[in-house]
């Protein structure tokens, strides 16, 4: 939902910036590194401490690099297949860092196993909500539902709030921590939602498939059928024609060895 409209506006927003990055001489995979490590970084380093605002502001900084890659690749006109699973899979990776970093602080000094258990569902449903695109599209299937809660709300959604609950923390706001456990529930029920949209889509795309293929397999047997039948046709009616001919060969023979003998019995009766 996220990715239709603030991609094409931070895409215009940060070309100028690849632009630079390019002349420096800097290549796209190399930012696609750099940016998933800051990822990782901010988010494995800070949230297990609690510190949620410091380390949104590191992820920040470094999350924008998910745009700039393919900004570089496309200024470069050298868009690669290659590229592009290089930047999908490392997207995975820092995801898994993110809610991986809230895990390990509910599970430690957060001391909630309740709301461990939901980031680690955040993390997994994430995932599998990914999954079932890639999924769907490599066997011919594809999925055309974006669903409710994208990659992109669900990172807005998880660091925006986590890095208001850092208030209460860093800078003694009261009350404001309680934004990300709502976080984290809102993007459990969204990645639920936005799974189950993906599969039924999945599912129905699979039934018209297999309905339009036994539609085309039927018309094909009926073609042959009509086929192997003209075939027969046209096989009886040469047989037919075989036999006739044959007959008409044998008849011939007969007279001609007929007239053959009269002749010979001629001659034999004048030798005489």
């Amino acid at each position: 939902m996220l990715n239709k409209y603030a991609r094409a506006f931070f895409t215009r927003v940060l070309t100028p910036f690849a632009a630079m990055l390019l002349r420096l001489g800097v290549s796209p995979d190399a930012v696609t590194l750099v940016g998933t490590g800051g990822v990782m970084a901010g988010a494995l380093v800070f949230y297990p401490m609690g510190e949620f605002f410091w380390g949104t502001l590191v992820i920040t900084l470094f999350v924008f690099s998910d745009l700039v890659d393919g900004n570089m690749a496309r200024q470069l006109g050298r868009s690669s297949r290659w590229g592009a699973f290089l930047d999908s899979t490392l997207d995975r990776v820092a995801d898994a860092a993110v809610f991986g970093g809230i895990a390990l602080w509910y599970a430690g000094r957060g001391d909630d196993l309740v709301l461990c258990a939901v980031t680690l569902f955040c993390l997994a449903s994430g995932q599998v909500v990914s999954y079932t695109k890639a999924r769907g599209e490599s066997i011919g299937l594809p999925v055309n539902v974006n669903g409710l809660v994208e990659r992109a709300e669900r990172l807005v959604i998880t660091l925006v709030l986590a890095g208001f609950s850092g208030f209460e923390r860093t800078f003694g706001v009261p009350w404001i921590g309680v934004l990300l456990p709502v976080a984290l529930w809102v993007v459990a029920a969204g990645s639920a939602v936005t799974l189950g949209q993906r599969v039924v889509t999945v599912r129905r795309e699979a039934a018209e498939a297999e309905t339009q293929a036994g539609a085309n397999g039927g018309n094909g047997g009926n073609g042959g059928n009509g086929a192997n039948g003209a075939n027969g046709s046209t096989g009886g009616g040469s047989a037919a024609g075989d036999h006739s001919s044959n007959g008409s060969a044998g008849n011939h023979g007969t007279d001609h060895g007929t007239r053959r003998g009269k002749e010979h019995a001629e001659e034999q009766g004048r030798t005489v």
